[in-house]
């Protein structure tokens, strides 16, 4: 009987005994989350955790308490536990890089711990998750409405952080990594000559099914059906011998093989040859992640997707053949072509390393999957039916953006839904992923995708929220922070550094940059932020409005139109939570936080801790209709809209001057309309109840 390839370990959703999937769920995050530490214990003492092996992104401490911190932040955003372990850590921890505008990379806004500290931190992560394992009242199967989901997004998270902490480590000079206790698996023998076979045009679909007993992330869910024609492509990944051929013939001197954003890595990086190939007196040796070893020819080259892009040019130029990288759609046809044979693979850290490429075979077709991640040429974007899932509503979208390529198949070090078929990971060109590549003859030069890379496009919310904030007044109601701009500047005396929380897509940040020298936005989406970020950089971005039904409607964001042009760059955007900021978001003369008090998950906390952050005699400004709901705020955390146990009605505002009466004094308030238009006849018209405090 024939079985098809094991793409993966990770649990199912699915089960018949709650206690039994609570067992599975617990002993898969216990071998994640320790397999994780062990990384760590790799570098030769505690102080190489504050280097960086990579000059784009945070030193490794960063990245050892990150998926730790990963884990509290989801569950207390979605009401899963209500107490932090250690507000500073989940804060410092909270955000990694990813080269977008917001990333915070400034060395003195970190002041990172012990290494001890964090050892302990993520003991005590470790108890508290496994508790809130045992007290879930789980639901099988398992769906993203509920909590277990989350749980198992933060083990999927950090399936995602060993792979990527292992190529960092890999990256990092050998005299800070101590040689681990394992021999290479295989050695090195004569490579395969690479050639072609031929797959037949078939009908595809991809995306996962929303009843698919894996977990998945959100731009894997959905549905695209393609036709793809015959192609050839190559019967293995290129290997360290065929890839030779290229940098023995000058392919990093010559310029004709590389495009131009190729062209501009290589004078930035000075690369001559692949990053973990070290060149020696008599050629080449070969880094794996502890070692610096003899150059084995047969196992795949790594490379990124310029130098993937650069080969396959070099290829068509001496073959007078057409060459390429595959397409999503083209290398899930190679996949179908074979699934459904039995197969192994290298993943899921079998072996530390890469094997040679003619290892792992089907009918002598090999590495279909595993190995090393292979570069397509399609970037990433969401299927139709894509939604985020409102636990991390920003995994995906950031990445739609035309920058970010997807990787195929896996690598040796890819665990749990890193080695699921339907997974969908893309990278920035000049990323090191642990992947190489296999190329596809084409039968044309047209080889263009047409890809979607503008959230803005495929997210209804964000879309609204740039209607809402820049587009035309509805219902003859002024633009509300406009509106809310017009309402307290009378009050302002000082206009040094103001801060905007819940920015959301930033008009209002915009707007106090006409008064302020510095102005900080803050908003837990980065979907959100993305759009303040675009309209610094263009001054323009297009938007789609619902008009009716299906229907959409392009709308146009003009800053010279709305003449914010002048003072977008005194604004800083930041992706953070406002109910535990950074200790660097102090010192303002103004902060503001509009609709946000009633969206919150705990927004006692918030109130509390704005006082800190104000310059005396600084003003704090509130907006909020006071619309409190559950899927927001737990009950016991609504400042108002109840009744007491006495049968009294509890009131926000009331409830907000008995936090504030201390350190503020209130001195104006006032309601403020505003109008969220959802379709060509359907608007929301809302009042939001402003009140203007002054430290005292």
């Amino acid at each position: 009987m024939q079985t098809k390839i094991n793409y993966t370990n990770q649990p199912t959703l699915t089960g018949n005994n709650k206690q039994e999937k609570k067992d599975e769920i617990k002993n898969y995050f216990l071998h994640t989350f320790t397999k994780y530490e062990s990384l760590f214990d790799i570098f030769v003492h505690d102080d190489i955790f504050y280097k960086k092996s990579e000059p784009t992104r945070h030193p490794m401490i960063f990245y050892f308490g990150h998926t730790a911190a990963f884990y509290i932040n989801k569950l207390i955003l979605m009401n899963i536990i209500s107490s932090r372990i250690n507000k500073e850590f989940e804060s410092m921890f909270a955000v990694g890089v990813d080269e977008m505008s917001w990333d915070d990379m400034d060395k003195t806004h970190y002041r990172y711990p012990p290494v001890q500290e964090v050892r302990n931190y993520r003991q005590k992560v470790k108890k508290l998750v496994l508790e809130t394992i045992q007290k879930i009242d789980i639901k099988l199967p398992i769906t993203p409405d509920d909590d277990m989901w989350v749980i198992l997004m933060g083990i999927e998270h950090e399936n995602i952080h060993i792979e990527t902490s292992l190529v960092l480590h890999r990256q990092m000079p050998l005299k800070y990594i101590k040689k681990q206790n394992y021999k290479i698996s295989q050695t090195d023998h004569k490579p395969p000559t690479n050639s072609l076979i031929d797959i037949d045009a078939m009908k595809i679909t991809l995306g996962k099914p929303h009843d698919h007993k894996l977990y998945g992330w959100d731009n894997e869910y959905g549905k695209k059906e393609s036709f793809v024609e015959s192609f050839k492509i190559s019967r293995y990944i290129v290997s360290n011998s065929e890839y030779m051929q290229f940098v023995d013939d000058g392919g990093y001197k010559d310029k004709q093989y590389w495009c131009q954003d190729g062209k501009m890595w290589l004078q930035r990086s000075k690369a001559t040859c692949p990053t973990f190939w070290i060149k020696t007196k008599d050629g080449y040796d070969y880094r794996v992640v502890d070692r610096q070893i003899a150059m084995p020819y047969s196992w795949p080259v790594d490379v990124n997707l310029y130098e993937a892009r650069a080969f396959c040019r070099y290829k068509s130029i001496k073959s007078g053949e057409i060459y390429s990288l595959p397409s999503e759609e083209i290398y899930r046809a190679f996949v179908n072509s074979f699934e459904k044979k039995e197969s192994k693979t290298n993943n899921n850290l079998i072996h530390n390393h890469s094997m040679p490429v003619d290892m792992y075979c089907v009918d002598n077709v090999c590495d279909i999957t595993g190995n090393v991640w292979q570069w397509s040429s399609s970037t990433i974007y969401g299927f139709d039916g894509f939604t985020t899932h409102k636990a991390y509503d920003d995994f995906s979208t950031p990445t739609f953006d035309g920058e970010h390529y997807i990787l195929c198949g896996s690598s040796w070090a890819s665990c749990g839904n890193l080695t699921d078929k339907h997974s969908r990971y893309a990278f920035r060109a000049h990323f090191f992923q642990n992947a190489g590549f296999r190329y596809v003859k084409q039968h044309s030069q047209n080889t263009t995708e047409k890809t979607q890379t503008n959230i803005y496009e495929s997210d209804d919310l964000v879309s609204q929220y740039c209607e809402f904030q820049y587009g035309q007044n509805h219902i003859d109601t002024q633009n509300f922070a406009v509106s809310c701009l017009n309402k307290i500047k009378k009050h302002i005396t000082k206009t040094t550094k103001a801060f905007d929380i819940g920015c959301a897509t930033g008009r209002l940040s915009f707007e106090l940059a006409r008064y302020f020298d510095q102005v900080d936005g803050v908003d837990f989406s980065a979907n959100f932020i993305s759009v303040g970020t675009k309209l610094q950089q263009k001054g323009v971005l297009e938007y789609k409005i619902m008009s009716e039904g299906e229907l959409y409607e392009l709308a146009k964001i003009d800053m010279k139109k709305l003449k914010l042009e002048k003072n977008k760059n005194k604004v800083r955007f930041y992706q953070a939570d406002a109910c535990n900021l950074k200790d660097i978001f102090k010192d303002y003369d103004l902060i503001i936080a509009t609709n946000l008090i009633d969206r919150l998950y705990d927004p006692e906390l918030f109130l509390n801790d704005i006082h800190h952050r104000l310059n005396d005699n600084g003003l704090f400004v509130l907006t909020s209709p006071y619309t409190w709901q559950t899927t927001y705020t737990k009950k016991n955390k609504w400042l108002g809209g109840y009744k007491n146990k006495d049968g009294k009605d509890i009131k926000t505002f009331e409830t907000i001057k008995q936090i504030l009466q201390n350190g503020f004094k209130l001195i104006d308030q006032a309601d403020v309309p505003f109008v969220i238009k959802e379709t060509n006849r359907k608007y929301q018209y809302t009042f939001s109840h402003m009140s203007i405090w002054k430290k005292v």
